[in-house]
């Protein structure tokens, strides 16, 4: 049983795997992180062009 286990913590194999994993799972959530954090910022200047859009609407027409 002892063999066993040596054996199994000195195998490597999938090793790769695992670690292209993490690499992909961090890479997801800093792409995460980074469309919340935009948000804010893309409504802010969605808000400000409505506006705009609006006030030039309203002056045509008049």
């Amino acid at each position: 049983m002892k063999q066993v286990l040596k054996s199994f913590f000195r195998d490597e194999q999938g090793q790769d795997l695992i670690e292209y994993t993490l690499l992909m799972a961090f890479v997801a959530l800093a792409s995460a992180a980074l469309f919340i954090g935009a948000g804010g910022s893309i409504s802010s200047i969605w808000n400000s062009s409505n506006t705009q859009l609006s006030s030039a609407a309203l002056s045509a027409a008049s």
